[in-house]
């Protein structure tokens, strides 16, 4: 619960400055946006190594392949970021760079599924006679 509190804390006070600045100094009301985003995404990214150790402890038990789990990993980091990323850019009304930082991440999750779904298909095809 405190670490919630930490976060929405640092979110508020952000938020009430930017609006007091954008007024005064949108530019800097804008930095200020950056930056607050910037410290909560840094304080999160300290928490997802107990979830990475939990999914790590889950497909062992699962005997799936690290490889499986890598991927997934990778994925979930490239849609966290994206989106972190493509939201700072519509805070600075930069809808279209937004967007096309969405499509690059789909297309490098494509890239990192393609694989899975290949094997996924192979084994099928080995169950049909």
């Amino acid at each position: 619960m405190e670490f919630i509190f930490q976060v929405t804390s640092i979110a508020l006070v952000g938020a009430v400055l930017a609006v007091v600045l954008k007024y005064k100094k949108p530019p800097m009301a804008m930095l200020l946006g950056i930056a607050v985003g910037v410290i909560i995404f840094l304080l999160v990214i300290g928490r997802i190594g107990a979830i990475i150790d939990i999914l790590r402890q889950l497909s062992e038990r699962a005997d799936i392949s690290s490889i499986y789990l890598g991927t997934l990993l990778k994925i979930i980091g490239i849609a966290y970021i994206a989106d972190f990323i493509a939201q700072i850019c519509r805070d600075a009304e930069q809808g279209a760079i937004a967007v096309k930082v969405e499509l690059a991440a789909k297309v490098m999750v494509l890239m990192l599924a393609l694989p899975i779904v290949v094997a996924v298909l192979q084994a099928l095809l080995r169950l049909i006679p």
